[in-house]
């Protein structure tokens, strides 16, 4: 059963008309259905029929009209409880609770910009309305104080309705069949301001201007007259904009979409393009987020492409500004309002003079507004600052604009090696990439993963049809002609750096073409700081990268090879074709001093040849040593390229002490083979010999006993020549050792003996330690435990008083072991522990699993009461560092002593 009230009241089920005709049953059925679901007593009923006459109607007949209406629209539909009548129907029933949320949903939808669907809401809306409600049984409205408050309501709801239909169908074009219903409604309300706009408007965009101004002077005068007031400020700016013409007024296609064309062939970025979408469009209210990042890394693009996918949700259009402009330089934020504050409709005449005022405008126009706005490539906060409104708002550029507060930051990194390789596939084409898998792949590798350089090799490739992948991967294989390669048309890498660089101090510019020469993955503070500091400036400039804090409490930075190319090349260009090799020799000049007076604890050493800012505590000058290694690996890389051979075998000399005692065996290699080619190159012998030697070390710890004996014996050979017995002396000491594990313990004993011999222990007493350490190792194989013993005791006092804490923790162990092999479990104990202190205080975990085996060697040998399981846990132990550090020796070791505890 359908009922209506707006109008005259009419009951019906679609097929018939059931509306009461006597006048207290129409006037009955109307209190129900003001009241739906609502119990009324009889007593209610009885004095809202007949407010006058009280007690003079009986309760007998209210019963009888109620017996009527159920005859009329259902038995079923009225109930009774307790004295209480209710009419029970749903809201849909109810011409005015349908009115209602059809208009409610239509608005939605219209705020939605789902304008087709918000207009055939708000159509269905009006067309239920067929007058006041109740009209023929109300028709004062006073009767009730249901029907007046309702009247009131429903009026004003249908005229948002209209007007929000007549927004719509001006915003598709329909502004000439509107004028006459518009001026019929200007008639009809003359107060409301709203419908005289848009029948200005109407009218403008009909060709009739004249008749809008006049339109607009008529309803001022008569406001003038009536009521001393002006016209809404909208209606006023609406006026001043037909009166100037403004071209905005004829946009008649929906509301602005202002952004850039969307990126062809977008590609990976789906987690931040995800979350992107997300805070543009977050019901809790606009966001503001600002997406950052190196040159070149698709900032723009992803912006673009997240405002282009979420642009239906904003109806008032998608605005867009480029804060660098067309000569590439910053664009005031007074400048960018100016060009905001036309599109929106301020005439140029009425244009504010001060950023303040058009900012204050600004805020007024798109108050209320559900707008985007997109501004691109920001350089700095005082840009943005001023335009960060109440709608959401993407901010991009290479910095990510700390003084912004209430922002989120969105990084964007370079793509991955499958991102790059999935863009590379979509530029060149599938059958074309698929032809040449693993050259797309180093393509993708050669650019680094930046976008801008991908599409420029994806464009090259496109425009020379006759080229392979396989070629141009080929061509760019070459770091010195790689920027010149990555150009398509006036499309280059280069460009993208320009705008950056020519922006920058000259102080900055200094440190970013310094850091050129290197080519280090990444680098700490102190590095630039050497250079002059300014590196926070670079990584506002989108040139470097905040990469971490490593283990020395060092900031590190990042740089995209492809920077470094650029950097390169300013460098060159500004200092001459020497700049890189003057850069590297004065950076090899402060690190070779570093790396001196970090590795001092963990070789012995003259105390009074210490760097003055040495540390003293051998964690600290680790932990540096440990998170520079890489670092100092391609540093020595560099100087070898650079031909600085003196400085390169250096260096390397310099880092082998470290890279031993940390098992960093493949860096070992690389810088020990670098260093011998560079000795070489030098034509200094000694420093050959040394080069030589280093890798005889390298040889000894991987461990590979003929090669490592070749190399000591030309290295001995060579400092024999040279007369160096110092060297001598630690050269057979080394080859002792070797010929030890080579199974030559005469030949062993021989060498060390002699090696002994050589050394004073006053001039040199490190070396007399080593080669204690080293014979007591022979004795202790060949079962003379009693003299190892005594050779070891010596060893540990010479570097207890040297204060050399890794090497005394070392002969500590040496003597453990032969302890227990003298059955001395007690004492064997006592030396570990003191072992294990001193690998704690250092925090050497391979000098602690070294100390846990022994201790697993001391639980077997002594054989108590669950030994074998203690002595299984800690060879396990001992066995997870040995294969996270990568040393084979002590593996192989821990296996051994796992075995023999039985519980492998």
């Amino acid at each position: 059963m359908d009922f209506r009230i707006m109008g005259a009241l009419r009951v019906g089920d679609g097929a018939r008309d059931h509306t009461p005709t006597a006048a207290k049953h129409r006037d009955l059925l109307a209190l129900f259905v003001l009241n739906p679901r609502r119990p009324m007593p009889l007593a209610r009923l009885h004095h809202l029929l007949w407010p006058h006459e009280d007690d003079e109607r009986s309760d007998s007949l209210v019963r009888g009209y109620v017996g009527r209406l159920r005859q009329l629209i259902g038995k079923d539909v009225i109930t009774t409880v307790a004295g209480t009548y209710t009419l029970v129907i749903d809201d849909d029933q109810i011409d005015v609770h349908r009115f209602r949320r059809l208009v409610e949903e239509g608005l939605a939808a219209a705020r939605d910009g789902r304008d087709e669907h918000a207009r055939s809401l708000l159509g269905e809306a009006l067309e239920l309305w067929r007058g006041p409600v109740l009209e023929d049984v109300d028709p004062d409205g006073h009767r009730w104080a249901e029907t007046s408050a309702m009247r009131e309501e429903l009026e004003e709801l249908r005229l948002l309705a209209v007007e929000r239909r007549v927004d719509l169908d001006l915003k598709a074009g329909r502004h000439r069949e509107l004028v006459a219903d518009l001026r019929r409604l200007v008639r009809l309300h003359p107060l409301w301001q709203r419908f005289h706009g848009q029948h200005m408007l109407a009218l403008y965009r009909s060709g009739r201007r004249v008749e809008a101004l006049e339109a607009y002077t008529g309803l001022r005068r008569a406001m003038d007259d009536g009521h001393a007031i002006e016209p809404d400020p909208e209606l006023q700016l609406l006026y001043h904009r037909m009166l100037h013409d403004d071209a905005s007024l004829h946009i008649t296609a929906g509301p602005p979409v202002l952004l850039p064309n969307d990126v062809t062939h977008f590609t990976g970025r789906q987690s931040s393009l995800a979350r992107l979408e997300r805070l543009m469009t977050d019901p809790e209210g606009p966001a503001h987020v600002v997406v950052h990042g190196q040159a070149g890394a698709g900032k723009s693009a992803l912006a673009v492409h997240a405002a282009w996918r979420v642009r239906e949700r904003f109806p008032d259009g998608v605005f867009y500004a480029d804060l660098r402009g067309d000569q590439g330089l910053p664009v005031s934020a007074a400048a960018v309002l100016e060009d905001l504050l036309r599109w929106l409709g301020c005439p140029v005449q009425a244009m504010p003079a001060t950023l303040q005022q058009r900012e204050r405008l600004f805020r007024a126009y798109t108050a209320g507004r559900r707008m985007l706005l997109l501004l691109d490539n920001a350089w700095q906060e005082s840009q943005v600052r001023p335009l960060l409104i109440s709608c959401p708002t993407i901010v991009t550029g290479r910095s990510p604009l700390g003084g912004l507060t209430d922002v989120v930051r969105l990084p964007v990194d370079v793509l991955d090696d499958d991102e790059a390789t999935a863009l590379l596939v979509r530029l060149v084409g599938p059958h074309r990439a698929a032809a040449e898998p693993e050259a797309t792949r180093r393509l993708g590798r050669a650019c680094g993963g930046l976008p801008v350089a991908l599409r420029i090799a994806g464009s090259r490739l496109a425009a020379r049809p006759a080229w392979t992948v396989e070629h141009l991967a080929a061509l760019l294989d070459d770091e010195h002609r790689r920027l010149d390669l990555l150009h398509s048309g006036d499309q280059t890498v280069r460009s993208v750096y320009s705008i950056g660089y020519d922006e920058l101090p000259d102080g900055a510019r200094h440190v970013l073409c310094a850091l050129g020469a290197l080519s280090a993955p990444d680098f700490a503070q102190w590095v630039a700081t050497l250079f002059g500091g300014e590196a926070e400036t670079l990584v506002d400039a989108g040139l470097l990268e905040t990469h971490s804090i490593d283990a020395a409490g060092q900031v590190r930075y990042r740089m995209h090879d492809m920077t470094r190319l650029y950097a390169r090349e300013r460098l060159v260009a500004r200092s001459g074709e020497d700049a890189v090799r003057q850069t590297l020799t004065t950076l090899a000049s402060v690190v070779m001093t570093r790396v001196r007076a970090s590795r001092f604890p963990l070789v012995s050493g003259v105390r009074a040849d210490r760097p003055a800012f040495a540390t003293t505590d051998i964690r600290e000058s680790v932990n540096w040593l440990l998170a520079e290694r890489v670092f100092l690996t391609s540093l020595v890389e560099d100087l070898h390229r650079a031909g600085l051979w003196d400085a390169a075998w250096r260096l390397a000399h310099l880092l082998t002490p470290f890279m031993e005692r940390h098992r960093f065996l493949d860096s070992w290699r690389h810088v020990g083979e670098l260093a011998l080619e560079a000795a070489r190159r030098t034509g200094d012998g000694r420093a050959e010999a040394l080069a030589l030697r280093d890798l005889g070390d390298l040889y000894r710890a991987e461990p590979r006993w003929d090669d490592a004996h070749e190399r000591l014996r030309l290295a001995l050979g060579m400092f024999m020549r040279a007369g160096s017995a110092r060297d001598v002396a630690h050269t057979r000491r080394r080859l002792g050792q070797v010929l030890l594990e080579q199974g030559r313990p005469a030949d062993a004993e021989r060498n060390l003996t002699a090696c002994l011999a050589r050394f004073d222990e006053r001039a040199d007493p490190s070396g007399a330690a080593d080669a204690r350490r080293a014979l007591g190792t022979v004795l202790h194989r060949t079962g003379r435990t009693d003299e190892a013993a005594d050779e070891l005791e010596k060893a540990v006092s010479i570097l207890s008083s040297l204060g050399d804490r890794h090497r005394h923790a070392d002969a500590l162990l040496d003597l453990a072991s032969v302890r227990l092999s003298q059955l001395l479990v007690p004492e064997a104990r006592v030396l570990v522990q003191e072992a294990r202190g001193i690998s704690v205080r250092l925090g050497d975990r391979l000098l602690n699993a070294r100390a846990l085996l022994v201790l697993a060697e001391a639980d077997l040998t002594e054989g108590a009461t669950g030994a074998a399981e203690r002595a299984s846990r800690l060879s396990r132990e001992a066995l997870a560092v040995f294969e996270g550090a990568g040393d084979g020796p002590g593996r192989e070791k821990a296996l051994d002593v796992l075995a023999r505890s039985g519980h492998p």
